[in-house]
């Protein structure tokens, strides 16, 4: 199955929350966790990652699909498929 394309998330609220959020989670300063911060580069671990995605979950009111959430590798890329979700 083809993947379908990525919206870009055009405001910056989006990416500005999907940063606050991944911030709060890791107990890290909000300028560490730039729009082109990759996960691993964080330190997520699963367990991080799961509960990140929770929160994005939560704080959208979307349904994140685990198939999805496994393509993404940075934060800009999180505010992304949430914005395609919107």
């Amino acid at each position: 199955m083809p993947s379908r394309p990525r919206a870009r998330a055009q405001d910056s609220e989006t990416l500005d929350k999907v940063r606050e959020i991944i911030s709060e989670q890791l107990g890290v300063d909000l300028d560490k966790v730039a729009a082109d911060a990759k996960f691993v580069d964080l330190g997520l671990d699963s367990l991080d990652t799961v509960e990140i995605m929770m929160a994005l979950e939560e704080q959208f009111t979307i349904t994140l699909d685990e198939e999805g959430t496994e393509e993404i590798n940075t934060v800009q890329e999180a505010a992304d498929m949430i914005a395609g979700l919107k």
